[in-house]
């Protein structure tokens, strides 16, 4: 093994704020480092286990919740960076890595003196006086151990200890292939007529893409900076459709990148795992740990909005094929590679507003400012640069952030651009949880946000879209219910809750964007500094409605899919691409094309927790709407509303039911109501 004097895993980190020493990180540092941080844990684990001292809520649950430190510590690292900044060494690593770690945690689920001495504690909780956070953790633990096979005879541990290790690294596979896959896919462009309806900033863009990789012409590749725009101006119909069969064919190409034998097989071990649990299907055994509890009540939930967005949507389809006809001066079928570039074209004769005339108002570091502003505005707190704070990538910036009071509150990284080595969409994460220390003392964490965002040109600073402001309020909302947490224990603190609670902070903060007072606080012409002209706001909040159906029977379409392969009752062997048709086919408002496939690339249900979970995000539309009408009756900046929101939700964390925390500050339950309101339904 490395000398431990070499790496920084193994002392005590000496930067701001314990913040991880990114600039002293080196990637042969981590699996000596993972394998010490596995050996000490399960270490720390016989000790609990073996303690010849009678089971207490100190000694066995509190022991539990605080073993695994430096595991922790590297595993944070390792994984926002594999995420963030992969090359094929970390890859190899992760491959490596990954069994270890589940046999890890097996060895603490499937231990039966442990799981004893957690069960005589659970038996008699009601003798214990617990505080109702002590009694969730208990609940929680008990519930982990349950979950993860320990009531299961040995025999059966056996199969889900080789189940669970063959899951995480098939899951880790398949976002392998994604990135892989995505990663290989070039367009360039050397004639001009290919650009025609593509605006000056997108072909600068795609310009400087082709210089940085040593090419003439325009390159054009499937991140969402480049995909979306293109299918959204691109003239060429031709072209538009070419793009849209790559990036719906990712992970679906019958070589080594292709994701569909992985699909069957994860299918079949998440199904395999639910019978040994005695569920009849993964989503009852996934479900029983989230709001909604029940297949059933995710299906009503989708169903209901089908019903009532279907009808809209289909209208919408009608007058955007319609309007191409009109175009095109013949009958036109809008195809998938049609939608974004003939609703575009309406959206802005209509409302007479897009993307390019908003992006100049839309600068990232004054969007940035704003969204900031937006938090010391609603929560009194401030951010302040941090160059002394090492960080992964020099695009990364870190920040420290100061409560109302000014006292120190939390470390926030942010990283907006697309790389090579980075994954697709967006995404909030821990570095480090925030906890009570054993003292007492309040260790607080460490946040990061991460965009793949317009990059600045050779000519102009980084320009958003409208949508890419949407996204980063998201992902700041999350990055809130972190930075927010006042737990005593990291399991249960911030953003560690039901994954169908855990998306109310982000799409809350998704509200302020179609708000005249808030826009006008954000949106300021990059050149001349002026703020964003009131009839744009008007327009822009007068379009924040359109194709609302289509939009929202395109999430629906994930969430029948997720369920399809989640409810399976019987080993799934037939055809991927037929199956997927199938699952989302009552959803189809655009034709369908034949040999194209989602389910290959779809890592949110794959490979990133979102399994029999996908619902999860309209589930919390309906919350994040019931709970903004609240903003909007009060006022949007109301400082005691936020002040409600933060202790009752953000600090709270996984401490307490969400049901009981969503009554405590709306003082009613959710109703979908505010939602169809909202969307002009």
């Amino acid at each position: 093994m490395e000398n431990k004097i070499d790496n920084p895993f193994f002392k005590n980190y000496s930067t701001p704020y314990g913040t991880p020493p990114f600039d002293q990180i080196q990637i042969a540092h981590y699996e000596p480092a993972f394998d010490e941080g596995i050996r000490l844990l399960n270490e720390e684990i016989q000790n609990i286990a073996n303690n010849v001292e009678t089971p207490t809520f100190s000694n066995t649950i509190i022991a539990l919740e605080r073993s695994g430190k430096l595991l922790n510590k590297v595993s944070s690292v390792f994984f926002n960076v594999l995420s963030a900044e992969a090359n094929e060494e970390m890859m190899e690593i992760s491959q490596r890595i990954s069994p270890k770690l589940s046999e890890s945690y097996n060895n603490i689920y499937l231990n039966e003196k442990l799981f004893k001495r957690v069960k005589s504690i659970y038996d008699q909780k009601e003798l214990l006086s617990l505080s109702l956070e002590d009694t969730r953790l208990l609940d929680e633990t008990f519930e982990a151990f349950s979950v993860r096979g320990a009531t299961l005879n040995s025999k059966d541990k056996e199969k889900y200890r080789e189940l669970s290790t063959e899951l995480s690294l098939l899951s880790l596979t398949f976002d392998q292939n994604i990135l892989k896959d995505k990663n290989r896919y070039e367009l360039l462009l050397t004639q001009e007529e290919e650009l025609t309806g593509l605006p000056e900033s997108i072909r600068e863009a795609a310009a400087l893409q082709a210089k940085e990789k040593g090419k003439n012409g325009w390159l054009f590749n499937l991140s969402a900076p480049s995909y979306i725009p293109f299918m959204r101006y691109a003239a060429s119909r031709e072209l538009r459709e070419k793009m849209y069969r790559e990036y719906m064919s990712i992970g679906n190409k019958g070589d080594e990148y292709d994701n569909k034998e992985i699909i069957r097989k994860i299918v079949n071990i998440r199904l395999e795992i639910a019978h040994l649990m005695g569920y009849s299907t993964y989503a009852d055994y996934q479900l029983k740990h989230t709001m909604a509890k029940t297949p059933t009540r995710v299906y009503k939930l989708l169903y209901d909005l089908l019903e009532a967005y279907k009808p809209v949507a289909l209208k919408e389809y009608k007058a955007v094929q319609e309007y191409a006809s009109e175009i095109e001066k013949t009958a036109f079928t809008v195809m998938p590679w049609d939608w974004s570039y003939y609703s575009e074209k309406l959206k802005d004769l209509r409302f007479n507003i897009n993307d390019e005339m908003t992006r100049p108002y839309f600068e990232l570091e004054q969007v940035r400012k704003g969204v900031f502003n937006l938090a010391t505005q609603l929560y009194g707190i401030t951010f302040k640069p941090n160059k002394d704070i090492p960080v992964y990538h020099p695009e990364v910036k870190a920040y420290e952030v100061f409560d109302i009071d000014g006292k120190f509150l939390a470390i926030l990284f942010t990283d907006f651009h697309p790389r090579e080595g980075k994954q697709s969409g967006a995404w909030m994460n821990n570095i480090k949880e925030q906890y009570h220390e054993t003292d007492g003392s309040d260790s607080r964490p460490q946040v990061i946000i991460v965009m793949n965002f317009t990059r600045p040109t050779e000519t102009k600073p980084s320009l958003l879209t409208f949508d890419e402001v949407n996204t980063l309020l998201h992902e700041f909302g999350h990055a809130l219910h972190g930075m927010f947490a006042q737990g005593a224990y990291a399991s249960l603190s911030g953003t560690n809750v039901y994954r169908d609670f855990v998306e109310l902070p982000s799409q809350l903060m998704e509200n302020w964007l179609t708000e005249k007072e808030f826009l006008d606080q954000i949106a300021i012409h990059y050149q001349s500094g002026k703020k964003i002209p009131k009839e744009f706001i008007q327009k822009l909040i007068d379009a924040a409605n359109f194709n609302v159906g289509y939009a929202c029977c395109r999430q629906l379409s994930f969430g029948f899919l997720d369920m399809a392969w989640h409810t399976l009752k019987n080993p799934f062997q037939g055809d991927v691409i037929a199956f997927e048709k199938e699952a989302w086919k009552q959803t189809n408002i655009v034709p369908e094309v034949a040999d194209t496939l989602m389910s290959s690339s779809f890592g949110h249900i794959f490979s990133g927790g979102y399994s029999a979970g996908y619902y999860s995000y309209k589930w919390a539309e309906v919350l994040d709407a019931d709970a903004f009408s609240l903003f909007k009756e009060t006022g949007i900046f109301n400082q005691e509303t936020a002040l409600s929101f933060r202790k009752n939700i953000l600090e709270k964390g996984g401490s307490e039911d969400p049901d009981i925390l969503y009554k405590r500050f709306r003082g009613k339950d959710p109703e979908i109501g505010a939602l169809l309101k909202r969307n002009g339904l």
